[in-house]
């Protein structure tokens, strides 16, 4: 019997523990185990008590110029002191391993493992803290160029809704609602003074859920998949968006939002015009991870229901907490 086509596997860890100790001469006892598939698998290896965390791209995700882009920038962070989970390479010397996957060929990257744990609520110092490192990072990619993706309000507001608007009822209050919106956002992108905001290399997904805080408070990033080009004050504005999501007290958001802001400043500064874009930008994102829910996770969660709630309870809070009137 042939086997039937798949559009999505998992592959098995016993099998990568193998593959990973051969290609990178690893112990003979290391180990796999699958900590997480979402929008790529994500894989803790342990050798002798060491931890690399071994990512396989899911099929067609990414090419393999874009992934070696994203190790390009990490490597660039790596050699300039900043804390990030990097690439290592195997014994030939290659970054980039291929697999055949059952859907195709699919890559996949070993990186060294990130010291520390999450923290879904943390302290002001730690904000302080990110806001510290997310500077430092941006001073390395300040109109760095990648061969990636170009972030602007067409792939954020106009592609990313275009992938999920057939959920939702041609005259629902959401879709109205989420027209009104992206004609105001799209306008605001035009009119800002793009003299007064940083380009370059950004991270598009820098949060709680992709760093690690070290019992000194030192901070570790990783997961760089999402990587691009785009204004500097992207990164700024998803953490302010996903801490406001996770803080429910308003006033210890604004609290820690402020040391956040206060430790980026520390090291180099927000422009007036960016800082006033903050909240635009903001939203915007919310349009373009809704994108991405729809393309990765239809068959799982993404329904009229989800995005309901997420328009209601996420989008419309933070429109009317930062005072964007539609």
């Amino acid at each position: 019997m042939k086997h039937f086509p798949v559009t999505s596997s998992v592959l098995a860890a016993e099998n990568l523990a193998r593959l990973v100790g051969n290609n990178y001469s690893l112990g003979k006892d290391v180990t796999c185990r699958l900590l997480k598939t979402f929008v790529n698998d994500t894989y803790l290896v342990i050798d002798n008590s060491v931890k690399y965390i071994f990512r396989v791209y899911s099929f067609s995700w990414r090419s393999e110029i874009e992934i070696a882009e994203e190790l390009r920038l990490i490597n660039l962070l790596h050699k300039n002191n900043i804390g990030v989970s990097y690439p290592i390479s195997d014994v030939s010397g290659k970054y980039i391993q291929e697999l055949a996957a059952p859907e195709g060929n699919r890559f996949g990257v070993l990186f060294s493992f990130a010291v520390g744990e999450k923290s879904f609520n943390p302290s002001i110092e730690v904000n302080f803290r990110i806001g510290e490192m997310m500077a430092k990072i941006h001073q390395q990619t300040l109109n760095l160029e990648l061969q990636r993706v170009n972030y602007n309000s067409k792939v954020l507001l106009i592609d990313s809704f275009d992938k999920f608007k057939s959920y939702l009822a041609d005259d629902s209050d959401e879709m109205k609602f989420m027209l009104t919106s992206q004609q105001f956002l799209v306008n605001a992108f035009k009119n800002a003074d793009v003299s007064q905001i940083r380009q370059g290399a950004v991270h598009l997904d820098i949060w709680a859920d992709n760093l690690h805080v070290d019992a000194n408070n030192g901070i570790t990033f990783f997961d760089f998949d999402f990587c691009g080009n785009g204004w500097l004050c992207y990164d700024i504005a998803f953490n302010l968006l996903m801490l406001h999501g996770m803080e429910t007290n308003e006033i210890e958001y604004k609290k820690k939002s402020e040391f956040f802001l206060k430790g980026y400043e520390s090291i180099t500064i927000i422009s007036d015009e960016e800082k006033r874009m903050l909240p635009v930008i903001g939203a915007s994102l919310y349009f373009f991870y809704l994108g991405i829910q729809r393309e990765r996770f239809a068959t799982v969660f993404f329904n009229e229901e989800h995005l309901r709630r997420y328009i209601n309870f996420r989008i419309k809070k933070w429109m009317t907490f930062n005072d964007l009137n539609i």
